[in-house]
């Protein structure tokens, strides 16, 4: 009963609401026709009264009595060319050209009409009197329908300028289109939140001039006066088409203002007429790096993508979601999704469905260390290429999980190998580190050995002695869809077996920039563990494009490295995102220095001193040549590696992994510290973006 009640309020509240809105069109519409009526009488009267100079005793009866009689006729037919033209129809607050040019009309055909019917009619009269009459009734008629408008635009100019003084007062850089189109639809913004006072240009031709009614002020030397003068308290910068290089020292102004910054991001420069204040976006640090991002050819990717099937290990994480992501707008074959986390695999899986729902696609949930899950998948889907993104890379958990760190990385990346070689897989890309050069952590080392296994296959594989890489099983009693299973598969192996290498990707889950982010919204301390550490950056879209093209250029062995640029000191990188926040380091948000981690070093290299450098066609990734080892020895050690990890023989560890990789030196020996700085201050005086060889 109570159900029924409720739905009989809603329908005649909204019965009450449309016979309101009835009411008020008519009663409009009623107010119009009868000062129209009272238009067309009054105005043809003032006509007649002006040309007898205002004098009513004065005018004639003869005109007095025509005038009289028309005018019943004349107000129907004003009443009557007002509703053909739609002038009752109109909605005045919005009133425009259209419903003026309908009112010359109208005026017209009512001034011609009215001349016609009461001289043919009734009387001539005199001339004043049709062109004061015609001139009077147009002037009401316009005043009354536009007047409503014109008292709006007051108020909303009113109003505008209260919303101006509350608004937060804005510099926008760039005077182009992009720029005024921004400027334009913050003024246009139906509730005002921020104002444009200022604008910066270095195009010294627009200086002292405005746009809208904003003064152009000046270049980039400019900003940090104008930002006192102005009380700024936001920057735009709105220059699409500038080069990341040109971007990062306009922000490297700008950020010492602090003032909040927005940027509009360069795949607007070639949709400016899209552009609006919505698309502007938070600057992010990685506008600050001043690199350009890596430029891959896509062509070359497509074709070696395209009608493949393709494996992609850890592939819920940064690196490995990424990859699908951009593998599966290449077309291939088949995509398999491989990782041991489920979220993260269901993640990416739905977002792929829903991104492509043509993909055929597979998410497969396994660990890389279990011999037999990682050959049955080999077995079912023989795939053409793999990218091995799976492992372990947090150094601090690393230091105090050795065991697990090489069965993870090491162990599981041979297994992952081996597998791929006996099932015909054509391609092995390793996704590696700039921390396995020259490591002084178990994490980087366990990515080093990554990097020499896979030489070794490629090695073995040359020779012809692939035969000769043994199954490494730790449950040797079981045999059942093992690898040993898969040894007659492949009689001779062809996988081409590569690494590539890259730095710190910016966002990647437990990289620095979401922690230092995460610290500053909780208002610090921002927590760094020395001064003076100094790391390599690039974007996940980057490196997943890098790992793609390094899979085109392989022809087995390599080590592909990034042309990462200027490293880059957490420090700064700290009290950049402070900066950006709109905040000052130190006053407002504390900086705190932890120490370094266990296994944490200052410096990063690329490449070891002895592996140096090839070129590529993309003149940003080159080709680090192999450093010769042993094969045969490694693969020993390799194996007391792996009985050491399954046992847990944590102590012993760290000696066997140092036996194997011979630039492997922990924390705190050899001075690893002191080179950091050493490194540092050749950076500052030299200038250089390339490692020094030797350091």
């Amino acid at each position: 009963m109570s159900k029924a009640l409720k739905e009989n309020k809603d329908n005649m509240r909204q019965a009450h609401k449309k016979s309101a809105n009835w009411e008020h069109w008519h009663i409009v519409t009623i107010f119009l026709l009868v000062f129209d009526v009272l238009a067309a009488g009054g105005s043809y009267f003032l006509a007649l009264w002006f040309r007898f100079d205002c004098q009513f005793s004065e005018i004639e009866a003869k005109y007095l009595e025509a005038w009289l009689k028309f005018m019943p006729i004349y107000a129907l037919i004003s009443v009557a060319v007002f509703w053909a033209l739609k002038l009752y129809q109109s909605i005045w607050r919005f009133a425009s050209f259209v419903e003026l040019e309908r009112l010359i009309i109208s005026a017209g055909i009512l001034g011609a009409s009215h001349t016609l019917l009461i001289t043919f009619l009734f009387q001539r009269m005199p001339v004043t009197y049709y062109v004061f009459g015609i001139a009077i009734q147009f002037f009401l008629m316009v005043s009354v329908r536009f007047g409503y408008r014109f008292v709006l635009l007051e108020r909303k100019k009113r109003d505008r300028a209260t919303q101006r003084t509350l608004a937060r007062r804005v510099m926008l850089i760039g005077a182009g289109s992009a720029g005024q189109m921004i400027l334009r639809d913050l003024n246009n913004a139906k509730e005002m939140k921020d104002c444009v006072c200022c604008i910066i240009d270095d195009n010294s031709n627009k200086w002292g001039r405005f746009i809208d009614n904003v003064p152009i002020v000046g270049g980039r030397e400019d900003i940090l006066l104008n930002v006192e003068k102005y009380k700024i308290e936001k920057i735009f910068l709105a220059i699409p088409g500038a080069t990341a290089e040109q971007r990062r020292d306009i922000l490297d102004i700008c950020k010492e203002t602090g003032c909040e910054l927005k940027n509009l991001p360069s795949a607007y420069s070639f949709v400016e007429e899209d552009v609006s204040a919505k698309h502007m976006k938070d600057v992010d640090v990685e506008d600050l790096l001043g690199r350009d991002p890596v430029k891959v050819d896509m062509e070359e990717i497509f074709n070696f993508i395209t009608g493949k099937v393709i494996l992609v290990t850890g592939g819920g994480g940064s690196i490995g979601s990424e990859l699908c992501r951009q593998i599966a707008q290449h077309h291939p074959k088949k995509l398999i999704v491989f990782d041991i986390y489920e979220n993260n695999a269901h993640a990416i899986g739905l977002e792929l469905k829903d991104k492509h729902p043509q993909l055929d696609l597979d998410v497969l949930i396994g660990s890389v260390r279990d011999s037999r899950r990682i050959n049955q998948v080999f077995a079912k889907y023989k795939p053409d290429v793999v990218y091995h993104a799976a492992a372990h890379k947090h150094v601090p958990l690393m230091e105090d999980s050795p065991c697990e760190s090489i069965k993870n990385n090491a162990i599981g990346t041979y297994k992952t190998c081996f597998a791929a070689m006996m099932n015909g897989c054509k391609r092995f890309v390793l996704i590696s580190t700039d921390k396995a050069v020259n490591p002084t952590n178990i994490m980087g080392a366990s990515k080093r050995l990554c990097e020499m296994i896979v030489q070794s296959f490629d090695r073995k594989i040359r020779e012809g002695k692939a035969h000769e890489l043994f199954m490494m099983h730790i449950h040797r009693s079981e045999s059942k869809d093992s690898m040993m299973d898969s040894i007659q598969v492949i009689a001779k192996p062809t996988t081409d077996f590569v690494a590539v290498r890259f730095g710190n990707v910016l966002g990647s889950n437990g990289s620095v920039i979401p922690r230092f982010k995460e610290q500053i919204a909780r208002g610090g301390p921002v927590t760094v563990t020395h001064p003076d550490i100094i790391r390599y950056f690039m974007t996940i879209p980057e490196a997943a494009s890098l790992v793609l093209q390094a899979g085109t250029y392989a022809e087995g062995g390599e080590i592909f490295v990034l042309d990462m640029g200027s490293p880059v000191k957490i420090d700064t990188l700290a009290r950049n995102l402070i900066r950006l926040s709109g905040l000052t380091p130190d006053v407002d948000i504390k900086i705190s220095y932890t120490g370094l981690r266990a296994g944490e070093k200052l410096y990063e290299e690329k490449l070891m001193s002895e592996e140096g450098l090839k070129t590529t066609p993309n003149k940003l990734i080159h080709i680090g040549c192999p450093i010769p080892f042993d094969v045969d020895e490694f693969l020993k050690q390799l194996q007391g590696l792996m009985d050491a990890a399954y046992a847990g023989e944590e102590n012993k560890i760290r000696e066997l992994v140092a036996k194997s990789v011979t630039t492997y030196h922990p924390a705190g020996e050899h001075g690893s510290e002191d080179k950091g700085a050493a490194y540092e201050q050749q950076i500052s005086e030299t200038g250089t973006k390339e490692i020094p060889v030797g350091v």
